[in-house]
């Protein structure tokens, strides 16, 4: 590509045949990148059936499937009745992964804050830098945003609301690709927020201080929660049986030649005052609605004839408090009620928890709370698969504590120059059990629960032994997927958890269904089984005894299809 167009000379014949059957698919108006030239190197996949995905694999462990594996002595537990969050370790494709397996359908909220693609060395694609000069360095992003995004929708539920943090190098593609995963009628606003103080220093005529936040929906979104005011206009002077009140304009600003039938005389029924419109403001209703109005007195006609009548408009009629407004821009320079802060915030409260800067440009706290909080659910489950610092996961926690809330959080990172280790995992610990700040001061915790996981792989060749390494490796998995954590029993061939509600059963090996069965007896309650199959049935007649309780599913079929799917990208 050269200045940003396609040089199809350096193009082989196979090549040219690819894009020629790529530009007839694509849409008259849309988003259009060199898929072909941008393709994305992972550490595995090929499905079961043998049939490879479309893309580069790296030579050193190629032909895998993702799973998890957790890091026990960094898990923390301080509520044992309250939820579990999550933090897992790895490529976020790999993590997103296994979330269509154990979270498809259930993340009220996702927020995220990916790379810019700035050319300043912010974004990597397959181990390199995408510098400024790079011809590909837009389709390069869009074809590593377009998959996780793809994966993140999978995990939204129908009532879910996704943010995504960008700024001007990728806003306009964003939003079209953005159109084009979730479709444009899911498209909610872009909110835009101010980000830094305005700099002297700015190499280009405007000096940029704000950032986007595209904000997409599912198929049934049910709005945000708005901005509690306490509206000192309404009142109730007459003690209206409707309550409070307050008066609004019973005009609009239209001609009598564009509203013929809003343009007559209004007469005080109790007077018989007349009041004529204004040649380039008409009545806001027609005669009988206006009379309508008049009747259940709604329409208040002043003492003073030099004045106008009005409309009384009802405190209790309000859909919302207010919706929030497309700006979030700093308290000091807006009247926005959600108070917002800059980028700076979010590098002090990082340093007060880890002793140093560690991180440049973490958001703030209060803007990540602003945005969840705006989804009127405190049992949200909020998720953030380019989690950076881990600002997500204490405005979870902060919120939690603020109202009482059981919110919970899953964050995934890589741990590229030890972000996850030395940053994310440290920030989470210290607001979950509290720190001692440098000057000496001690910060009570905000208590919670946290379980840590690392991406891990299983060979992917279709034989039984690979199948049932599958089985045994993916113990974890279903565990977060039945959000069952409490081991009960630890056989050798089986096991059993439990939460509050239901018991998870694994079977590793069907040969000892019966040992299992006659354990189960012994416990009273619901039983959700995975049961080691072959195929996509399981021995259902060794469960006769106690199928009332018993709901059963084969493993690893049940992993496998979700994999086949997310592969083939045919989610």
């Amino acid at each position: 590509m050269t200045n940003g167009r396609r040089n199809y000379d350096e193009w082989s014949k196979e090549e040219l045949i690819r894009e020629i059957f790529a530009l007839k698919k694509q849409k008259t108006y849309g988003l259009v990148w060199e898929r072909e030239k941008t393709k994305e190197e992972f550490d595995l996949f090929i499905n079961w059936e043998g049939e490879k995905t479309k893309e580069e694999f790296s030579s050193e462990s190629k032909d895998k499937f993702p799973v998890l594996a957790e890091v026990k002595d960094k898990e923390i537990s301080t509520e044992k009745d309250k939820p579990v969050n999550l933090l897992i370790e790895g490529d976020n494709y790999h993590s997103l992964a296994v979330l269509n397996f154990t979270h498809k359908g259930m993340v009220d909220v996702v927020y995220i804050d990916p790379p810019y693609n700035t050319g300043n060395k912010d974004f990597k694609y397959n181990d390199k830098f995408v510098d400024k000069e790079d011809g590909y360095r837009h389709s390069k992003w869009l074809s590593f945003m377009s998959k996780r995004l793809a994966l993140a929708k999978n995990v939204l539920k129908e009532t879910g609301v996704i943010f995504i943090s960008i700024d001007d190098n990728e806003f306009s593609q964003l939003k079209m690709l953005c159109d084009d995963i979730f479709g444009d009628q899911s498209y909610v606003g872009t909110f835009i927020w101010r980000r830094r103080a305005p700099s002297a220093m700015a190499n280009k005529l405007i000096s940029s201080d704000h950032e986007y936040l595209l904000t997409y929906a599912k198929s049934d979104f049910l709005g945000f929660k708005g901005i509690s005011k306490e509206y000192k206009a309404y009142s109730n002077p007459d003690n209206d049986p409707r309550g409070d009140w307050t008066l609004g304009d019973l005009t609009v600003g239209m001609t009598k030649d564009q509203r013929p039938n809003q343009y007559y005389v209004l007469v005080d029924p109790k007077t018989s005052r007349e009041y004529k419109p204004n040649p380039d403001r008409v009545w806001a209703y027609i005669p009988e609605s206006m009379k309508k109005l008049i009747t259940e007195k709604r329409v208040v006609f002043p003492e003073n004839g030099a004045k106008r009548p009005m409309l009384k408009r009802f405190k209790s009629e309000l859909k919302s408090d207010v919706n929030p407004i497309s700006t979030f821009l700093n308290p000091e320079w807006d009247v926005n009620e959600l108070d917002i802060g800059l980028n700076s915030e979010g590098t002090k409260i990082l340093q007060e928890l880890l002793g140093t800067k560690k991180m440049d440009y973490p958001k703030p706290v209060s803007l990540i709370k602003a945005l969840i909080n705006q989804v009127d659910k405190k049992d949200a489950l909020v998720l953030d698969f380019f989690v950076g610092s881990g600002t997500t996961s204490q405005a979870v926690l902060e919120l939690n504590k603020e109202d009482k809330g059981d919110r919970r959080f899953i964050i995934c990172t890589n741990n590229e120059n030890e972000i996850c280790t030395e940053i994310c995992y440290p920030r989470v610990r210290n607001i979950i059990k509290g720190y001692t700040q440098k000057n000496g001061k001690k910060i009570d915790g905000l208590k919670g629960n946290l379980k840590y996981f690392k991406t891990d792989f299983v060979e992917a060749a279709p034989t039984d032994k690979n199948k049932r390494k599958l089985v045994y490796k993916c113990t974890e998995m279903l565990c977060i997927k039945e959000n069952a954590f409490d081991k009960v029993k630890d056989a050798k061939k089986w096991k059993i958890f439990k939460n509050n509600e239901s018991h998870l059963g694994i079977i590793f090996d069907d040969e000892y269904i019966d040992d299992f069965v006659k354990e189960v007896d012994k416990i009273s309650g619901k039983f959700n089984v995975y049961v080691f199959s072959h195929d996509d049935s399981v021995p259902s007649k060794e469960f006769k005894k106690i199928k009332s309780r018993v709901t059963l599913k084969p493993i690893p079929e049940t992993i496998l299809k979700v994999y086949r799917a997310v592969f083939k990208n045919d989610i």
